[in-house]
């Protein structure tokens, strides 16, 4: 097989990994090395000159000794195998990058032999490509579960992010659809890594000489929709990882029906939209002190697919709003619905200087649409009296558009229409105090895994 078809056959396989994205790693080569990557990142990310990154995503072979329901690779596929040596590997890349079609190498593999073999050969490419072709562009190295602990100390040494894939959110769906892999192959090596980051980072601190131990962090990824978990407990485990293995990025990934099993779920199409709502969420937890016990409970496990996660807490928690935007804090700023980091930021900075109305957020672009039922401004709603949970979910619910529709000169907020059930007033009108309500229960949460 020559390499043009081997290149088809692995980088086809390669697209269903979705944990490549590649933020947070600088790696400027010295003089005579062969490339750099910047904290921007390379695949699907923009620098600050707003250039687009992109990466070379391969397998290394799609033979695979496992058997997984879920899986393109499984080994009782009737598909086209191939397998690139570590030498193919290297000189991939490097013509692939003087040819400035990439900036960086996101590398994973099936497991052919045993783990420690597939880890071996893998090590083996990234590291001449560091150390004999001097390149020292980014590379995304998925590292192999079960694999010696040797090997993944010296893929952290020459990786600048490394990942290994949970698939899977709790220990029973892995033994139902992935019998030979276990939980634990999963955890210690993901403990391994973040030991060897904090380690590393304590080293560096004494002596800027020392190496770098995966300086962009680890990743992970779960497929969503296979097996048959919550979105809370699929939260809960995310949360876990976070916090537990300093996790850089949780991925999601929806469940593509490609393989016919009676294990397997019946469906049409991925959970695109649920996909979504876990992202959201996820944003919600690393940038806006959510936790996964405010987002979902017991009564409620999963997202409703017609609303973001931020809009349904908001509605549940009345007790919490209006918020009044010349007077809250920053942490309260942002957990309104429709004011996001940078429109938290500009509202502490202007109301410094003066006191701020609706026509001051308009001209610092905040967008209304959503905002308006949950702030005030000098004690004032935006053109809407007392609204109720079901009254704003109704209004904000997204209603089926035309995929032909003519552009506007205007915003929103200039030309929307009153909603159905909201009363207009003008711009004198007061809201009424709000009502209290019982603040809810809180429960400790265990991770599902």
């Amino acid at each position: 097989m020559n390499l043009t078809d081997k290149l088809t056959i692995l980088a086809d396989a390669a697209k269903y990994d979705v944990s490549c994205s590649s933020s947070g790693s600088t790696r400027q080569g010295p003089k005579g090395a062969i490339g750099s990557a910047a904290k921007s990142g390379v695949c699907h990310s923009y620098t600050a000159d707003g250039r687009c990154i992109s990466l070379l995503k391969i397998l290394m072979t799609n033979n695979c000794i496992y058997d997984c329901a879920y899986c393109l690779n499984r080994r009782t596929n009737d598909t086209p195998r191939a397998m690139f040596s570590v030498d193919e590997i290297v000189n991939l890349t490097m013509d692939f990058y003087r040819r400035n079609y990439i900036e960086g190498l996101f590398l994973s593999s099936a497991i052919i032999g045993s783990p420690d073999y597939t880890m071996e050969l893998l090590v083996q490419a990234v590291e001449k490509l560091r150390r004999e072709k001097n390149f020292h562009g980014y590379i995304h190295l998925k590292a192999i579960p079960g694999a010696s602990p040797v090997l993944i100390q010296r893929a952290g040494l020459v990786a600048d992010r490394l990942s290994i894939n949970m698939e899977l959110p709790s220990e029973k769906s892995l033994n139902l659809l992935a019998p030979e892999k276990k939980k634990q192959n999963l955890l210690l090596p993901m403990h391994q890594i973040q030991q060897g980051i904090v380690q590393h980072r304590e080293e560096r601190a004494l002596s800027r000489k020392a190496p770098a131990f995966v300086p962009a962090g680890q990743t992970t990824q779960m497929i969503v929709g296979a097996s048959g978990e919550s979105d809370l407990q699929i939260l809960r485990l995310s949360s876990a990882l976070y916090q537990k293995f300093s996790m850089k990025r949780v991925y999601f990934s929806a469940y593509i029906p490609i393989n016919e099993d009676s294990r397997l779920p019946q469906i049409a199409r991925p959970p695109m939209l649920r996909e979504n709502r876990l992202y959201q969420a996820d944003w919600l937890m690393r940038f806006y002190g959510f936790d996964a016990a405010e987002l979902l409970d017991e009564t409620n496990p999963n997202f409703d697919p017609d609303y973001d996660p931020k809009i349904i807490w908001a509605v549940r928690h009345p007790e919490q709003f209006p918020v009044e935007i010349n007077t809250a804090p920053y942490q309260q700023l942002i957990r309104v619905p429709g004011l996001g980091i940078r429109c938290a930021r500009r509202i502490i900075s202007a109301r410094r200087t003066a006191r701020l109305d609706f026509e001051d957020l308009m001209r610092m672009h905040v967008s209304l649409k959503r905002a308006q039922y949950f702030i005030t401004c000098k004690g004032k709603y935006y053109r809407i009296q007392n609204p109720q949970p079901d009254v704003i979910l109704r209004a904000l619910k997204p209603e089926a558009r035309s995929p032909y529709e003519q552009l506007s000169l205007f915003p929103d907020w200039q030309t929307a229409a009153p909603q159905p059930g909201i009363e207009v007033l003008g711009d004198k009108a007061f809201f009424p105090k709000k009502a209290s309500a019982p603040a809810s229960s809180q429960t400790d949460l265990l991770p599902v895994f």
